[in-house]
Parts: C-alpha cells; structure tokens; sequence
C-alpha cells in the first residue's frame, strides 16, 4: 500500500510538474489549477476535469476559427462599406455645389431679364409720352399751316377780285388820254408781286403741312415698330423667366434632396465609423494573436491528453521528446530530477 501510495504520487507529481510547465509557458490560470488539483483529487475526478477541460479548449478553439473568420468578414465589409459611402458623400458634395452654382447663375439671370424688361417698360412708356408730345405738336402745326392757307387764300382770293375788277373798269373806258396833270393809266405792276408772294406763303404753308404730315406718318410707323419690338422682346423674356425660375426651383429641390442624402450618407459614414472602432476593438487582439493563442490552446490540449494518458498509464519517458513539452526544460528538469534512477518507472511500479 505504501508502494502504491508512492507511485501514485510519483505520477501525480509528474503529471502536475508538466502541466504547470505548460501552463506557465501559455499564461494559463486553468490550467495551473488543475494541475493542482491532479496532485489532490482522485484519478476518476481529474481524468474527468482534464476531458472537461479538453473539450472546453476546443470549443474555444473552434469559437475562436468562427469569430477570426467574422471579424476579417466585417471588417472587409465595413471597409468597402465606408469606402463606397466616401465616394457617395464626394458625389453628393460635388453635386451640390454644381446645383448651388447653378441656382446662383439662375437667380441673377432672373434677376438681370426683369431689370431688362423694367428698363424696357420704361423707354417703351418715355417713348409713348414723346409720341404724344410729338403728335399734340403735329396738330398744332397743321393747324397752324391750314389756318394760314386759309386766310393767305382768302387774301388772295380779294386781291384776285379787286384786280379783276378794276382791270374791267379800264377795259369798259377804252383807251383815253389822261388830263392834264396826271400820268396815263397803267395796270399796278406791284399787284403781281404782292400776290405771287402770298402765293408762295401759301404754297410753303402747304408743303409745311405735307412735311409735317408726312414726319408724323413716319414718326407713328416707328413708334409703332418700337412698341412691337419691344413688346415681343418682353414677351420672349418673360418666357425666358419663366424657363428659368422653373429650372431653378427643380435645382433647388434637387439641392434639397441632395442635401438630404448628403445627411444620411454622413450619419451613416459615422455609423460604420462607430461599427468600426467597435469591430477592431473586438477584433483586433485576436487577429493579431490568433496563430499564436491557436497554437498555444492546441499545445494545452495536447499537453491535457498526454497527462491524461500519464495517469492512465502510460509511460512517462515516452512524452519527454514531445512538441508539447521540449520547450518547457524547466518542467522538464524538474520531473527528472525526481527521477534520478534512469530504470525507474513510477506507472509500471503502480500497475504491478
């Protein structure tokens, strides 16, 4: 009995001297524990916790595979996420500063056509003011030519009488000779020229009158050509008004939606901003350690199977050349100096 009490205690402390050493070697707290508790409990208790352990590890293992596997995933996904809401939120910007523009552009071209067409309102109603003005003096010139005609021709028209007449009287006497003391007859030769000049006044006063005439029939047709142009350039510039104020309220609809877009583009920017910190915050001591805690957890796990194997019997000479234990010489050393005879072997003393 105390032969086997001895070689059970051999092999626990065995057991337990190589698996701290792995323990040690990968910072692991559990495992330290239960090579604690391989030198306490009974065989069936720890070989129970070493395959519960085992299977933990595992599934760590496993766990580990899945979330390494999710985060390279969403990270990729966040990244070409973020890349492709850069790119939208460039756009939107550029497209808003065009519609921006445009909008400008737009509001000063209105504004540029309607001071035009005040302008234009203004000299089409100076020119129907001078218009008036030129027709009030036509008529008085007119008048004024006709009232002239008239009269020079009433004028004319006695003289023509009292010429004619008297003429007659000297016709009726025959020729005689005058008395003594006075010139013979003759017709007043100033009479000719007294009418030819009323004749000519009357003649200018008409040709006057035509002129005038004439100047107010030209003047009218110009004024009228005005008006019309005038009126069809304001006609064509009101519509141009219109075409631009329709396109610019589209612009700034299309500015307001833009707009929008660009605030949603940018809280989500921010999102997979925040998901981003989150993902690497989660993501990034595993990515960066995953070979390294991968081969460490195989290494426990190995190390869990052979003390498991160690304590069911197996020979522990066999594992001292493992992967799992040849970097661990301090365990190792450990394990050999309690055992010193080269010939002994604790498990086949304890199963004979």
């Amino acid at each position: 009995m105390q032969r086997e009490s001895t070689v059970k205690s051999k092999v626990r402390d065995q057991a337990s001297k190589l698996l701290e050493g792995v323990a040690r070697k990968n910072n692991n707290p559990r495992l330290i524990t239960l090579a604690v508790q391989i030198r306490l409990d009974a065989f069936t208790k720890v070989k129970k916790a070493i395959d519960d352990m085992i299977a933990t590890l595992t599934k760590e293992q496993a766990d580990e595979v899945k979330h390494k596997d999710f985060c390279i995933k969403e990270l990729n996904l966040n990244q070409r996420s973020t890349e492709m809401k850069a790119r939208e939120k460039k756009g939107l910007e550029e497209t808003i500063d065009d519609l921006t523009m445009t909008i400008d552009d737009l509001g000063s071209a209105i504004d540029t056509l309607k001071a035009e067409i005040k302008e234009m309102q203004f000299q089409m109603k100076r020119a129907g003011e001078d218009r008036e003005k030129e027709n009030s003096e036509f008529q008085t010139t007119v008048s004024d030519q006709r009232a002239t005609q008239k009269l020079l021709n009433q004028a004319l028209e006695v003289l023509k009488g009292f010429y004619n007449k008297k003429a007659a009287l000297v016709q009726e006497g025959g020729k005689q000779t005058p008395p003594g003391g006075f010139k013979e007859y003759k017709k007043n030769e100033s009479s000719g020229g007294v009418m030819g000049m009323i004749q000519t006044i009357i003649n200018d006063a008409k040709l006057a009158e035509n002129e005038a005439i004439t100047a107010e029939a030209d003047a009218q047709k110009s004024y009228e050509s005005f008006v019309k142009d005038t009126n069809a350039s304001i006609e064509e510039k009101t519509k141009d008004i219109t075409n631009k104020s329709e396109a610019k309220a589209k612009a700034e609809v299309e500015k307001t939606r833009s707009e929008e877009s660009l605030e949603k583009v940018t809280l989500d920017l921010d999102g997979l901003s925040s998901e981003a910190s989150e993902l690497h915050q989660a993501c990034d001591y595993t990515l960066k350690n995953f070979e390294i805690r991968q081969t460490a957890r195989m290494q426990e796990i190995e190390a869990l199977k052979q003390v498991k194997a160690i304590l069911s019997g197996a020979k522990f000479s066999e594992f001292l050349q493992s992967d799992v234990f040849s970097n661990d010489e301090s365990s190792v050393q450990s394990v050999v100096e309690e055992t010193q005879d080269p010939d002994f072997d604790p498990l086949k003393a304890y199963l004979d």
